[in-house]
């Protein structure tokens, strides 16, 4: 849809970001430049990108800022007019991240956030600030929240079979903690 919007001259520009969260492993210090130390957290974006216009087209379009892929922590005291922009992994944002996020929405902008809440890696269980924001911001009417389900997963099949087994796994772990409880 976003490229669709940029072929159509109806934005100027497309801004991919995430937080920098690892899964639940510490890779410590990484040498290199600052893209160097980032472009780990950002190469699902990149690759994503690769797939949909080719590796050459995107490129060019990086080199002229048609596309921008940045970490979150740089989208602060930013407006971002005439965009379409997307947060990945949003599950592994704080309430304070999603709030600095969605304020920077500028005008003929749209955005994007996604995320999968069965997946946070924060640390020290921190709330999830998609969480949070799901239920502050879904009685807008001009906010739609969508909730995807495994029929909707992309992946190979076997995927959305391994999630339903964790999912059953969890609903029994919850069964037998309440049990415990009562």
């Amino acid at each position: 849809y976003a490229v669709s919007l940029l072929r159509d001259n109806k934005i100027k520009r497309i801004i991919l970001t995430r937080p920098a969260v690892e899964a639940g492993e510490n890779l410590g210090f990484l040498p290199g430049d600052l893209k160097e130390k980032v472009d780990p957290y950002l190469q699902p974006l990149y690759d994503a990108l690769y797939i949909l216009l080719g590796q050459e087209s995107v490129e060019k379009m990086l080199d002229k800022k048609v596309i921008e892929i940045a970490p979150l922590a740089y989208m602060r005291g930013r407006t971002l007019d005439d965009a379409f922009i997307i947060l990945d992994e949003a599950q592994n944002t704080t309430d304070a991240q999603m709030k600095m996020f969605l304020t920077r929405m500028g005008y003929n902008s749209k955005m994007i956030v996604n995320g999968d809440v069965t997946q946070i890696d924060l640390p020290h269980h921190q709330p999830s600030g998609l969480l949070k924001a799901i239920a502050l911001l879904e009685k807008l009417n001009e906010i739609e929240i969508v909730q995807l389900a495994f029929e909707d997963i992309v992946r190979h099949p076997l995927v959305s079979k391994i999630l339903k087994e964790y999912e059953k796994r969890e609903t029994n772990d919850q069964d037998t903690n309440n049990r415990r409880r009562g």
